[in-house]
């Protein structure tokens, strides 16, 4: 089976586009927690990632947004509050962070 390969010479994989979505140190995590704790505000999502930059989980949350796996929702209040939820395209990513979470308890050394 020949690789499809696009104009300037790169691989069109399936799992390449994924990881390039979804990669990153953050995304997962970041996609899981809204999955399974429901919406969050920015500062409920860094308290349940420890360790994140201000700067990386703006940017991870802005890409993820755009993407259209996450909504956020800000409300005109002061101060002002800005929630984050998962859309039905990022729930189609559930299955896949399920198994990633299973395979992690299963091999993991906690």
């Amino acid at each position: 089976m020949d690789t499809p390969i696009d104009q300037e010479g790169k691989l069109k994989c399936s799992i390449e586009y994924t990881l390039k979505k979804i990669g990153g140190k953050w995304k997962t995590v970041i996609l899981w927690h809204l999955g399974t704790d429901g919406t969050l505000r920015y500062n409920g999502l860094r308290r349940l990632l420890p360790g994140v930059a201000h700067k990386v989980l703006s940017q991870q949350l802005k890409e993820l947004e755009e993407d259209g796996f996450i909504n956020r929702t800000q409300y005109d209040t002061i101060p002002p509050k800005v929630e984050y939820s998962m859309t039905e395209l990022g729930m189609t990513l559930m299955p896949i962070l399920k198994q990633m979470h299973a395979w992690g308890k299963e091999h993991g050394e906690f």
